[in-house]
């Protein structure tokens, strides 16, 4: 978790002091001096430092209606109604898959310039073979992997690899390192965080000391919404539509990619006057499906476009309180949220039909002395209702149809053809402590609590516009054995 000490990066792992000297003119989260104070882990290979970099945890996640999660939670659709059994039962895990291994690979200045390669993985990934019966044998999964290329006194860095988008709130002058990432054990974090970790090609350039400007060119995906099937008032769109398919090749074989043609754009510009942090950037995405999806039909393509804003404010000291705000608002965003809401639909013809969102997220740190961290967020996802009719006015089709049934989410002898239930908003608080139990020249340990409270309401439809809501508490115990 971020800044539980001077030494952390928003990762959870030390700044070495070679990446910290690379990155100096671009403004990293931690200090030099703080860096070089971490205790040396690097090995040399020839010319190349390798630093070593994670922790080990145990973790347990207890949730008062069952998710059938792990340690990341689902905020959207695997909130339960009343209709469905798990609503009924609560739900316990323990899980040691957040632990994470990290290597950064650190090259010699040459000619002004300095290039490192970074690593890091953790087990919350699940083979076909995976299961919790007996060995638990989880699989390694990719976070952050990607080259960086920084120009020392010119004040830029050229990223190609895997990590945080561009769309997630950074630190001063965007430096790589600086994601600000909730402090959250759960590990989908709050809902209204605008993010993804996604590859990317990424360009940031500083050109004063307190403007910084960066553009980003990221890996697509598409989140989507094809209609409900059911009874004959609720309408799908037309079975040969063709906007997404089955993974092969080395894609993963049970689950869908959508059929982009074009990259997600996102450009941002960073200001830091000398008191805060601030943000704004904008975002396009293309999207694209054929209906009906044979020889004879025709390709579709529509364009998201969309802005965000995000704020971190010392209210108190530099860190002693500090406010972090966040937000993104319009059209095609919900791959971007961690509640994971649709970015289109299909009109009745199968053409595509982009639902406008907003997203938002506020958060409020406080660290009263090195050992303690205190953090309280709320944020919010919400979908514009997206909604078509067919020619008699009966059939619904859409996001969000006023046609669709709801009548069956509330009874416990319901059916899901009566509980179409499409999100209309979510809204979490969450709240927790991390206490950094020992520190010494082994490392680490630190303990975390945390409480969340999540509301999804739907739009209204036959029978209403219910609501679902869950309770989640959680504890890590965690060991960073490359940190004091």
């Amino acid at each position: 978790m971020n800044s539980l000490s001077n030494r952390r990066t928003s990762r959870g792992l030390i700044v070495p002091g070679a990446l910290a000297g690379m990155l100096v003119a671009m403004g990293p989260v931690a200090s030099t001096a703080a860096a070089a104070d971490a205790p040396s882990t690097a090995l040399q290979a020839g010319p190349i430092s390798l630093q070593f970099g994670g922790f080990t945890a145990l973790e347990t996640a207890y949730r008062n209606k069952n998710e059938v999660a792990d340690i990341g939670s689902d905020f959207n659709t695997g909130i339960p109604f009343d209709y469905q059994t798990n609503a009924h039962q609560s739900e316990f895990r323990e899980s040691a898959r957040q632990s994470r291994l990290s290597l950064l690979a650190q090259g010699p200045e040459a000619d002004g310039m300095r290039a490192s390669g970074y690593f890091e993985m953790d087990f919350l990934s699940a083979g076909v073979t995976s299961n919790s019966r007996e060995s638990n044998s989880y699989t390694m999964r990719v976070r952050h992997i990607y080259g960086l290329l920084s120009g020392k006194d010119a004040g830029w860095y050229v990223l190609a690899g895997q990590t945080w988008s561009l769309a997630t709130l950074y630190g001063p002058q965007l430096s790589p390192t600086s994601g600000t990432t909730p402090l959250t054990i759960d590990a989908q974090y709050v809902a209204g965080f605008n993010w993804t970790r996604n590859p990317q090609i990424r360009i940031v350039k500083k050109f004063t000391d307190t403007a910084t400007v960066g553009v980003s060119i990221e890996s697509p995906q598409a989140v989507i919404y094809t209609g409900c099937s059911g009874p004959s008032f609720c309408g799908s769109a037309p079975a040969l539509v063709n906007n997404n398919g089955a993974g092969s090749g080395l894609n993963n074989s049970t689950t869908t990619y959508s059929t982009d043609f074009a990259p997600d754009i996102i450009a941002k510009f960073a200001l830091d006057p000398g008191w805060g942090h601030y943000e704004l950037y904008g975002l396009g995405r293309g999207f694209r499906d054929r209906y009906p999806g044979t020889a004879s039909g025709t390709n579709d393509q529509a364009w998201g476009a969309s802005v965000g804003a995000g704020a971190v404010l010392p209210l108190i000291g530099p860190k002693l309180l500090q406010l972090q705000l966040s937000g993104l608002y319009g059209n095609g965003i919900g791959r971007y949220g961690s509640a994971q809401l649709p970015d289109y639909t299909l009109r009745p013809d199968g053409s595509i039909a982009i639902i406008r969102a907003a997203q938002g997220l506020a958060g409020l740190i406080l660290r009263p002395n090195p050992a303690w961290t205190y953090y309280l967020y709320y944020g919010i996802e919400q979908a514009q209702r997206t909604a078509f009719a067919d020619s008699t006015g009966k059939v619904g089709f859409g996001y969000g149809s006023p046609l669709y049934d709801n009548s069956g989410c509330d009874s416990l002898t319901g059916k899901s053809s009566s509980c179409i239930a499409n999100t209309r908003s979510i809204q979490q608080l969450a709240a927790g402590a991390w206490w950094k139990a020992y520190q010494g020249s082994i490392g680490n340990v630190q303990v975390g609590l945390q409480y969340s409270y999540t509301d999804r309401t739907v739009f209204s439809g036959v029978g209403g516009a219910p609501s679902a809501n869950i309770s989640m508490a959680f504890l890590s115990l965690r060991y960073y054995p490359y940190q004091r």
